[in-house]
């Protein structure tokens, strides 16, 4: 069996990459021309070099693929660029899909986000079927995400075979580009966080959500979408949870939402006319913690057998992950690590 990653190199995609190996799966990982190949290292794979926003560029690379697994887009909630994620995330997706068609791959994984999911309603969890549109989306990054993940459907609607994933906010070593969960983690071990907004998250480790790739590739049904996640955590929560590993107190001033927006919509013009650098805060990162919800992840269990396991051991690994590569203070308990 060969088969292709999209996105290879990323955070959940060098995990998922790993996985397949360790099952005799030979793979092929298409990555942007100048990504970082740091997560492959002594990994025995094919690195094919393309712009997936270019159609066609990624055809060469499918002949004989038996399965494609498309995770490569811009997962940042901030870019200068904002048509970046219009070319990457949306019109990418509709390149690899026709590309995918025209090599006649078997089966396509198409890789979506949990952000677009809902909102629900009070007292209700979020869950597949949850009903949602273009005017519920927050900002560019999740409309993006949102026309993708239509694309995946409507290519579905028309035969091809697609099944597509929602992985919620993945946690563990290896977040070379630092995804929004693993930045909430670094941040706080660096003691940048004196104060924070509240609101639910759901977090998985993230090599639960490479298995469950496999898992949707083998067991899931085309056209269908799964939510790939495990506990539903308050940021509170979850930083109690860091903080008992690296021995860190938790904040407790919580910040109101219109000041945390004012703080964003602040730091996203100092870094789009002045720096160029990531913001502080981001006002997409800042609108979702009004929307973002419980979620309900049984569909996957049922259908898929995702039994993703303890958080605790994906964030002792995360903590040592980034201790190690970055140097960063503080000490993880012995009990932590048991």
């Amino acid at each position: 069996m060969n088969a292709t990653v999209t996105g290879g190199a990323g955070f959940i995609g060098a995990h998922l990459v790993r996985r397949l190996l360790q099952e005799g799966v030979a793979v092929t990982v298409i990555e942007r021309p100048g990504a970082s190949l740091e997560n492959l290292a002594g990994l025995d794979v094919r690195v094919f070099t393309a712009d997936i926003s270019i159609p066609g560029s990624i055809r060469p690379a499918l002949e004989g693929c038996g399965v494609l697994f498309h995770l490569a887009a811009n997962p940042r909630l901030w870019v200068r660029d904002r048509d970046e994620y219009r070319r990457v995330n949306t019109v990418g997706t509709q390149n690899v899909l026709a590309a995918a068609e025209s090599a006649r791959v078997p089966r396509v994984i198409h890789t979506s986000t949990e952000s677009i999911i809902g909102p629900s309603r009070p007292g209700k969890l979020c869950n597949e079927d949850t009903p949602a549109c273009a005017e519920d989306m927050v900002g560019p990054y999740c409309l993006s995400k949102f026309l993708a993940e239509r694309a995946a459907c409507e290519a579905a609607d028309r035969g091809q075979d697609v099944v597509i994933v929602n992985p919620t906010i993945p946690i563990g070593p290896g977040d070379v580009n630092r995804s929004p969960g693993s930045r909430l983690i670094v941040d706080f071990l660096q003691g940048r966080i004196p104060a924070c907004m509240d609101c639910y998250l759901n977090v998985v480790d993230v090599r639960d959500v490479a298995l469950g790739h496999i898992l949707a590739w083998r067991k899931g049904v085309s056209g269908r979408r799964y939510i790939l996640g495990n506990q539903n955590v308050t940021v509170v929560e979850l930083l109690k949870l860091v903080g008992a590993i690296c021995g860190r107190k938790t904040p407790r001033a919580c910040v109101p939402y219109r000041a945390g927006l004012a703080f964003a919509y602040l730091s996203e013009f100092v870094a789009d006319y002045l720096t160029g650098r990531e913001p502080a805060a981001t006002v997409t990162g800042v609108r979702l913690t009004r929307q973002m919800a419980h979620m309900d992840c049984s569909r996957a269990v049922r259908e898929l057998d995702f039994r993703p396991g303890d958080i605790g051991a994906a964030l002792v690994d995360a903590v040592l992950w980034f201790q190690r590569r970055e140097a960063l203070g503080g000490q993880v308990a012995a009990q932590a690590v048991a």
